[in-house]
């Protein structure tokens, strides 16, 4: 595993490196093959909270997960916890999908962040674009997807229809479903 590790309003000493690489390195036991892209950590201290951020891009499936706490190397120990249930939960899930389909049919998308809030003021003035590359997946995968990265809506392309959609968690904790009116 490659690693980008950055501080804000930190300094990131040689310790914490090794710390991070060593915890963050043992979930490579969950990969059949070795990572080709690099896992970004993303330190940072504000108002005596440590938080960490890690997003482990591969090529079916996009690992993310946040942590806020006291001590940093507790908040490190417990973004490694998250990430192994997602890993988990993934590996659950798409060997029952296999058994019951035969063959996978699997194809992740890339992450659809969380839309910036937008100040309110007489005109609209977007702040962020978010460009990706659609996939094609059924709705169970990407609601999948959308859980594992702890955001509320989730946009891929359908593998049946060839269209555009979109899951989201409704208030209920139930999910919802928008497909174009064709």
């Amino acid at each position: 595993m490659k690693f980008n590790i950055r501080g804000e309003n930190l300094t990131v000493t040689e310790a914490i490196r090794e710390y991070v690489e060593k915890k963050i390195g043992k979930l490579e036991k969950y990969f059949e093959s070795p990572l080709t892209s690099d896992v970004h950590v993303n330190l940072s201290v504000y108002n005596n909270q440590q938080r960490i951020e890690v997003t482990v891009p591969m090529t079916s499936l996009l690992l993310r997960a946040e942590v806020e706490h006291m001590d940093l190397y507790a908040a490190i120990d417990l973004v490694v916890d998250k990430l192994e249930r997602q890993i988990r939960k993934y590996k659950t899930k798409v060997n029952r999908k296999v058994r019951q389909n035969s063959t996978p049919s699997f194809v992740a998308s890339s992450l659809a962040e969380k839309l910036d809030e937008v100040e309110e003021s007489d005109e609209i003035e977007i702040v962020r674009t978010k460009r990706f590359d659609l996939k094609p997946m059924d709705s169970e995968e990407a609601v999948l997807q959308m859980d594992m990265l702890g955001h509320a809506f989730y946009v891929f392309e359908n593998a049946v229809t060839g269209d555009t959609n979109v899951v989201y968690r409704r208030k209920d904790g139930k999910y919802g479903l928008i497909e174009p009116n064709n």
